[in-house]
């Protein structure tokens, strides 16, 4: 059975997230997406428990919860904020759980450590070491995940708060680590450079904080929806059953470069290391991004695959690519009230992005649309690379169209 699972999002209870991150809304939009199986998010928030043992029915046996023909999974994101030998470090970790039951044991063993009710990701002042030393007193069943890890300010690999390698993080309890989330500024190949990493299943999901950003990072399985098998195939690392990730371009993450949001300046790794990673505008040091790091600890050359490697399609969301047809945002009315038009003539957006026939989508999408997707899947895009915290712009028609449209109004 072939499905698109996303582990990692966030509730209505994490700062800054929609009020529409509920379990009704997330079932409506996996459906449009083409999700089957989307992390809970938050299960260490009070509220947020209450509210997934009223709305899912556990699937007897298999581990997961289902709400409206979707698919569910528990899960929580934890932020460690903690010194070790005289450095503090930020991480944040994915935590995947097979019931309710167990979710009550982590969530009283979490409780120690800070107050689980403060947000839906709580800071708590635990180390890696610890986590996943308790949870493996809990049950062997967790799943434990590096959360993006190469994010600068909160992961295991971030260049301001994380550690070299997963050793001095984890120690003795690195070989617990169910998968590695490569997050949304880094994508497989980039990580493929760290031969330390080969043996790890790289998983990408949305981190998603409103609905409509589910998927925007996910996972293809072909094997049965059960959590224990899925937990089996990520350890295993089997690619015949573990297909492809489907991945942002990193260049549209938040931290792929370097940069100074508030001095806006973005750089890349050759150019910090001109300036010696000082903002040549105020004076102060630049936050390294996610392409700098990798640079920094790879011991393989770009473009390096390793035998085992997992495959990964890189792609734009449909609302995006219809926002760049019309050349407004993609949070306007125009784009969404097109995005459904175009959603009722298919089964969902990830056929349309990534498995709908070329000769299909020119059949029954809006031309510039069908360009649009064509594109994308061949990687013929512009992106302005995002750099501390601002999202890379992607233009895929870019100035050779707007001039082609300039002329053909003269006629």
């Amino acid at each position: 059975m072939e499905f698109v699972a996303d582990f990692h999002i966030h509730s209505k209870y994490s700062r800054a997230t929609s009020r529409d991150m509920d379990i009704p809304h997330l079932a409506k939009w996996a459906r449009l997406k083409g999700i089957s199986l989307l992390g809970t998010g938050d299960f260490t928030h009070h509220l947020w428990l209450q509210e997934l043992k009223k709305c899912l029915a556990p699937q007897k046996g298999k581990g997961l919860y289902l709400h409206d023909g979707i698919n569910f999974i528990l899960t929580a994101e934890i932020s460690s904020i903690y010194s070790q030998k005289g450095k503090v470090y930020r991480v944040h970790n994915v935590i995947m759980s097979p019931s309710f039951e167990i979710v009550a044991e982590i969530n009283k063993v979490l409780s120690s450590q800070g107050n689980l009710a403060s947000d839906g990701r709580p800071i708590l002042g635990i180390s890696c070491l610890k986590l996943a030393e308790d949870l493996s007193k809990i049950s062997k069943d967790i799943m434990l995940v590096p959360a993006h890890i190469w994010t600068p300010w909160f992961s295991v690999f971030g260049s301001n708060s994380g550690f070299n390698s997963l050793e001095e993080a984890y120690g003795k309890y690195t070989a617990n680590i169910t998968a590695l989330e490569t997050g949304l500024s880094s994508d497989p190949a980039m990580n493929w450079r760290l031969s330390a990493l080969d043996k790890f299943s790289l998983i990408s999901n949305s981190d998603s904080h409103s609905p409509q950003r589910i998927g925007r990072e996910a996972n293809v399985f072909n094997c049965e929806m059960d959590y224990f098998e899925i937990k089996k195939v990520l350890e295993e690392k089997d690619k015949s059953k573990f297909l492809y990730t489907i991945e942002f371009f990193p260049e549209e993450g938040k931290y792929h470069f370097d940069g100074h949001r508030n001095c806006n300046l973005r750089l890349s790794p050759e150019e910090t290391k001109k300036y010696k990673g000082i903002c040549p505008r105020c004076s102060k040091p630049v936050t390294r991004g996610v392409l700098n790091r990798v640079d920094e600890l790879a011991d393989r050359r770009e473009g390096f695959k390793p035998e085992n490697a997992i495959g990964y399609k890189s792609m734009v969301s449909l609302d995006e690519i219809i926002a760049d047809t019309k050349g407004v945002d993609k949070k306007s009315k125009a784009v969404g009230k097109e995005y459904i038009e175009i959603l009722s003539k298919f089964s969902s957006e990830f056929e349309i992005l990534i498995k709908t026939p070329e000769k299909e989508l020119f059949e029954k999408l809006p031309e510039k649309v069908a360009e649009g997707v064509k594109r994308v899947r061949e990687g013929r895009l512009k992106i302005d690379p995002g750099y501390d915290g601002e999202y890379g712009k992607i233009k895929i028609f870019g100035n050779e169209e707007e001039k082609k449209s300039e002329q053909m109004t003269l006629f």
